[in-house]
């Protein structure tokens, strides 16, 4: 409506969780999709961002199957078990973790409308942990909109 006057908002939520590393995949659909409900934000966008430097966000279909592809593509592409430049500088072994995850990425977006997640039926947000070991993990959601 022209000259009426529209208020952005920006809401935060974190989601929390343990991870078993090696691969573990967690999906944070619904999680992400309660935190955007919560925000009161009708239209905007949001963002899904892993804090961390072996982990990452994407979208799968979370099925059995897919389950096992990713962490196999991901051994073929960026194997564990090899020496990298950072496992002797820290000694920790998961200088692989810290490749997949600058190769897929820590941060997700999408649109929201309507006060949902603008995302395909089968396309569900998942965490994906890289790390050599369990971990306790946070991710950070950002929703901007009105």
């Amino acid at each position: 409506m022209p000259g009426a006057e529209q208020t952005i908002m920006v809401e935060s939520a974190f989601i929390e969780f343990k991870t078993k590393g090696d691969g573990d995949i967690i999906n944070l659909t619904s999680r992400v999709s309660t935190a955007v409900e919560s925000s009161g934000i009708r239209d905007g966008i949001i963002c899904v961002s892993a804090t961390g430097s072996t982990a990452a966000i994407t979208t799968i279909e979370y099925e059995p199957g897919l389950k096992q592809d990713m962490p196999a593509l991901m051994q073929k592409l960026i194997p564990a078990g090899i020496s990298y430049e950072h496992d002797k500088t820290w000694g920790d072994g998961n200088g692989y973790a810290h490749l997949r995850s600058a190769l897929i990425g820590t941060t997700f977006s999408a649109a929201i409308a309507d006060s949902a997640l603008v995302i395909g039926t089968w396309q569900q947000i998942v965490f994906l942990d890289f790390d050599n070991r369990p971990r306790n993990r946070r991710v950070h959601v950002q929703i901007v909109g009105e």
